[in-house]
């Protein structure tokens, strides 16, 4: 496309046959958007098309090709899924992330492959849905009272505590009212407010998975409690070890334990309910529960024990961790000590991100965020388990068909800290499924795949199984 400026030819964009210098003569037969989906990506791989690049307009495109537009948005909706490009509203389709290089065919390797970070826990920050937060920030604005901007209730605003209490019951099936909700700055700061209160109420010990969360250990150790070590099988939480732990609080990631990917299984879950109604107290880390793929999320415990249950969730899976938002549901005898330990903290959270967020909750646009996201996420942990049959196909995967990081197991006797270190030698970043035990046990490795596309898994995984 070109404009007249000062009497010269500025040339703005290089669209259609121009851009890449595109040949529809040279394309396969059978799949035009398959071969022009292919043409981008190398282009993008090899440095033609830098991050930021915007691609031409599809009707554009598909004009000076002599395609149909839905070709060209097929081709798009490909790169998109694999993270190559992003779609950005009115500023059109650009270039998001560089694929690794890939090894030539005489089997050479890439000479300068950038690391690739498979850290578990962290989300596809690349989706998180810019135009549906500025769109309902914008409408927050233009609705805003002036008395919002003042000090409000530590507990969070009241129009986002009615709209979590909505979302929660039907999604997550948790029973709670506004006023059981408490707005926090993410579950680290929900532990600590719900561990220093429970200190309060003279709580000395919380039991706690084994394996499980290093973070939430920490934390818990941080504030004066004992962290006690339960283990974990591949049914969930052993809750007669629980019981015989005489811990009178356990905190547990019943819907997706972290990291070997179980669901706490029906009759454990009952096990778990009786524990409770005997006088014990659940801390229910709500981790992964939206991102199931094989079938709906088992509900929260909360919802059956809501005055034995503490519910603590947060949208650094849904959104991203940087929002620094999240909620706790708590029975009756911790809401005022919470309360109180969060005005003392920071006065309440910010008051914008609330009502953006109850926003997105109101219209429906967080759900559907869920749903736009869940299959690209399992796209790729099915790219992650190819590239783990092809290249490490002895090794074992745990867990369910869920969450943003898988477990392996290896035969044989392997260090997994070793290994870890010789992985990111090699340029991949994993973490040892040691970190996360307190008592000995099986060694592994938890691989998180929600932040990279398939070939950067695929690429990780084969320099992995290099370094094995």
């Amino acid at each position: 496309m070109h404009r007249a400026k000062n009497g010269l030819i500025e040339r703005t964009e290089m669209p259609g046959a121009d851009f890449l210098q595109l040949d529809r003569a040279l394309a396969p037969p059978g799949d035009l958007a398959g071969w022009l989906a292919g043409e981008v990506h190398t282009a993008v791989a090899d440095g033609r098309l830098p991050v930021g690049a915007r691609l031409p307009a599809s009707r554009v495109l598909a004009q000076d090709l002599g395609v149909s537009r839905g070709v060209v948005v097929a081709a798009y909706q490909r790169l998109v899924d694999s993270g190559v490009v992003h779609g950005a509203g009115a500023s059109g389709t650009r270039v998001a992330a560089r694929p690794s290089p890939v090894p030539d065919r005489a089997g050479a390797p890439p000479a300068a492959a950038d690391r690739v970070d498979l850290t578990p826990g962290v989300p596809d920050l690349a989706a998180f849905p810019r135009a549906a937060w500025l769109r309902a920030e914008r409408a927050v604005l233009a609705d805003l009272d002036n008395a919002d901007l003042g000090y409000g209730d530590p507990r969070g605003h009241p129009v986002l505590r009615r709209e979590l209490a909505g979302w929660l019951a039907r999604t997550r099936g948790v029973r709670a009212a506004p006023d059981d909700v408490v707005v926090v700055a993410g579950v680290a700061q929900a532990l600590a407010l719900v561990t220093r209160a429970l200190v309060g109420q003279g709580v000395r010990a919380i039991a706690v998975e084994d394996p499980g969360s290093v973070g939430a250990r920490e934390e818990v150790a941080f504030w004066g409690v004992e962290p006690v070590p339960v283990p974990v099988d591949g049914h969930g939480v052993d809750v007669a070890a629980l019981r015989a732990s005489g811990a009178p609080v356990a905190l547990l990631t019943p819907a997706h334990h972290f990291p070997t990917g179980v669901v706490l299984a029906p009759d454990r879950r009952r096990a778990l309910l009786d524990w409770a109604a005997d006088g014990g107290l659940v801390v229910e880390d709500d981790y992964d529960a939206e991102h199931r793929y094989d079938r709906a999320p088992v509900p929260a415990l909360q919802g059956l024990a809501p005055s034995r249950v503490v519910h603590v969730g947060s949208t650094s899976k849904t959104l991203a961790p940087g929002m620094r938002l999240g909620w706790v549901v708590l029975p009756e005898p911790l809401r005022e000590p919470v309360a109180l330990l969060k005005y003392h903290s920071d006065l309440g959270n910010a008051v914008l991100p609330q009502l953006v967020l109850a926003r997105l909750v109101a219209t429906g646009e967080l759900e559907r965020h869920v749903r736009r996201v869940r299959p690209r996420q399992r796209a790729r942990r099915d790219a992650m388990l190819a590239a783990l049959a092809r290249h490490l196909p002895d090794a074992r995967v745990h867990g369910v068909a869920a969450g943003m990081h898988l477990l392996v197991t290896l035969p044989g006797d392997v260090d997994d800290r070793e290994l870890a270190d010789r992985a990111r030698a090699a340029g991949v970043v994993v973490h040892p499924l040691s970190r996360h035990r307190v008592a000995p046990g099986p060694p592994g490795l938890v691989l998180g795949y929600a932040a990279q596309t398939p070939d950067r898994i695929h690429d990780g995984i084969a320099r992995l199984a290099a370094a094995r």
